[in-house]
Order: structure tokens, then sequence, then C-alpha cells
């Protein structure tokens, strides 16, 4: 399938959405990217990094990302995405900001790559099936952080 020059942009607003939706906290809105029957994979780090934990729809899309409500601050960037057709590989790193049991701030990076299936939904482009896989983890000292 080739895409057009709107469906490219379609495509890339649905994965700089998702990123602003889990930094936002909006689980609702992230989870309204899916399909109905879409599906999610995840690892388990630091056990597995490759894809291992399959969430389908929306319900469970949610409770599956919900741990990120116990982060206090989040950065997703999306530092690389090509498409073809109807999929996607998509390239990220994402910051976790915690405060470490010394009470200093501390960020936990994954770089990782989401290998998605798009189609569209209800006239909008719509992720079928995303999966995630870190390639490294990293932790790096922060030295201030906006908290709220």
């Amino acid at each position: 399938m080739t895409l057009s020059t709107g469906d490219r942009v379609g495509l890339s607003d649905l994965v700089a959405r998702y990123a602003l939706y889990a930094d936002r906290r909006d689980l609702p809105a992230l989870a309204g990217l899916f399909t109905g029957d879409g599906v999610l994979v995840l690892p388990d780090p630091p056990s597995s990094l490759a894809p291992a934990r399959t969430f389908t729809g929306r319900d469970e899309i949610i409770a599956a990302l919900s741990p990120l409500n116990d982060v206090p601050l989040t950065s997703h960037e999306i530092v690389g995405q090509v498409f073809d057709g109807v999929t996607g590989h998509i390239a990220c790193v994402a910051h976790h900001l915690t405060e470490r049991d010394d009470g200093k701030p501390s960020d936990l990076i994954w770089h990782l790559r989401y290998a998605d299936t798009y189609r569209r939904s209800d006239g909008a482009w719509r992720f079928a099936r995303r999966e995630l896989q870190i390639d490294f983890i990293e932790t790096r000292p922060v030295r201030r952080w906006r908290v709220g």
C-alpha cells in the first residue's frame, strides 16, 4: 500500500499523540489511539527487554500502562519514524524521572523501538498492534527537575 502525504501526516500525529498522552497520563485518550481490538505487547524489564506481555483491547491497555501513574515525570522523545504501508518502525527515548532513596532525582532511560501495525478506524489511523522492544537501559543523575 502506498501512503499519501496525508496518511503519513496522520500516522506521524498518531505516534506523537501516544507519547504526549503517556507523558500527560491521559491513559483513556492513549488507549483510544488503538482500534477496539488493538493489541499492545510490552517487555518485562529488567528480566526481558523483548516484547513479552500481551494486552488486548482498550481496557487491558489502560491497565497495562497504569504503572506510569507512579512515575512523577516522563518524557517520551520520538527520534525516528519510518512508515511502510500499514506498518511502522518508531525509535524513541523514554525518560522516567524518579527520586532515589537519598532524595536526589534520577532518570531511568529506555532506548526503545516500536513495531507498529496500523488500521483506519472511525475515519482515522489507529494502532492495530504495537510492540515495544527496549534496546538498552541507562540511569543518569538529574541536577534539577520540575514536578507537578
